[in-house]
């Protein structure tokens, strides 16, 4: 199983199940909260015109065209997160980070956020996202390092750090290849399963990343493991 097969990801995403129930687990988190710090990534640079690449149900998206006053652009490979996108005002399209649908230099701001892992071709699509950033222009891109959920993983009897592409530990020297400059923000802390229901709950949402297993041993108590997202800041 692999986080970026075509058909899984497909499958993965053909409904916001999966995903809103792993959302869920990290209102029990700590540390810096990732999602806001894109957006204040994304503010920083006042875009006019943003683009946003696997959008998932539109709420970055539909902040920065409400906070911000840009026009948004969102685009995802999965038809019902489009429908979602949609349904919270924003301009939401089918399509392909490998192959993006703009002319060149057509946006200031561009956002790929914890997507990139999925992509077959990372750098055909950090390509496409620096093709249609005007110069000067902002990518932010979201990830985590491998060590995210590594205590969760072991449990499971699989290895602590997960196999994947577009990881915390590579992403900086893939943007360096399409990028003037980069800049990682650290948003690392720790989430808390108060019992073995609701770490076995967020397994069983999560699929691929835990290649399927649907078990866990009995826990003493809470268990505590590692969440490590990072925020690239990248600029044309």
């Amino acid at each position: 199983m692999s986080l970026h097969d075509p058909e899984i990801v497909q499958v993965e995403y053909a409904s916001e199940a999966g995903l809103l129930a792993r959302r869920a687990a990290y209102v029990r988190g700590t540390g810096p909260n990732a999602p806001a710090m894109a957006f204040d990534a994304v503010a920083e640079v006042a875009p006019r015109r943003y683009l946003e690449v696997g959008c998932g149900p539109g709420e970055l998206a539909a902040q920065v065209g409400r906070e911000l006053g840009a026009e948004v652009v969102a685009l995802d490979s999965s038809p019902r997160m489009v429908e979602l996108a949609r349904g919270r005002g924003a301009d939401a399209r089918l399509g392909d980070v490998q192959d993006l649908p703009f002319e060149d230099e057509s946006f200031d701001c561009a956002a790929a956020a914890w997507m990139l892992y999925h992509v077959p071709d990372v750098p055909r699509a950090l390509a496409e996202l620096a093709r249609v950033l005007r110069p000067g222009g902002r990518l932010v891109a979201v990830t985590n390092y491998t060590s995210h959920l590594h205590e969760l993983r072991e449990l499971l009897g699989l290895p602590p750090r997960l196999e994947t592409t577009f990881t915390g530990e590579d992403a900086e020297g893939l943007l360096r290849g399409h990028f003037a400059t980069v800049e990682a923000r650290d948003a690392g802390g720790d989430v808390t399963f108060p019992d073995r229901d609701a770490a076995l709950a967020y397994v069983r949402a999560s699929g691929v990343l835990f290649e399927g297993r649907d078990d866990l041993p009995e826990l003493d108590g809470p268990l505590r493991v590692t969440r490590s997202p990072v925020v690239f800041v990248a600029t044309k």
